[in-house]
């Protein structure tokens, strides 16, 4: 598969879960949440969502836990909304990149007080 294809095709699927969660997803375990990015296989049967959700640890269980029980429902609006033979399979996974960002941040701004 064209590397250019699977870039448009996981930019349209982070596109299109970004609005199912926001719109569509009625859990009360899901929280504030964004999604940073989706990886996805070479022969698009695959994607990795990654997703940073705001708050502590406890609310991070908790939001992933509620997207864990909406992914079929949430894999089936992707069939829906973005045009592919086949809906791939689809795994929640945390993004801590936003994190550790922030941590070296703190780091670097304590090293020039």
């Amino acid at each position: 598969m064209a590397p250019r294809r699977v870039e448009r095709v996981a930019e349209a699927i982070k596109e299109a879960v970004s609005l199912i969660i926001q719109r569509d997803v009625k859990d009360p375990r899901i929280g504030f949440l964004t999604v940073t990015g989706v990886e996805l296989s070479g022969d698009l049967r695959y994607a990795k969502i990654f997703i940073s959700v705001y708050g502590g640890r406890k609310e991070k269980l908790k939001s992933l836990k509620g997207l864990q029980s909406a992914t079929r429902f949430i894999r089936g609006e992707i069939g829906r909304k973005v045009k592919l033979r086949y809906t791939p399979e689809i795994v929640f996974k945390w993004d801590e990149s936003i994190e550790k960002g922030a941590h070296i941040n703190d780091l670097l701004h304590q090293i020039s007080e």
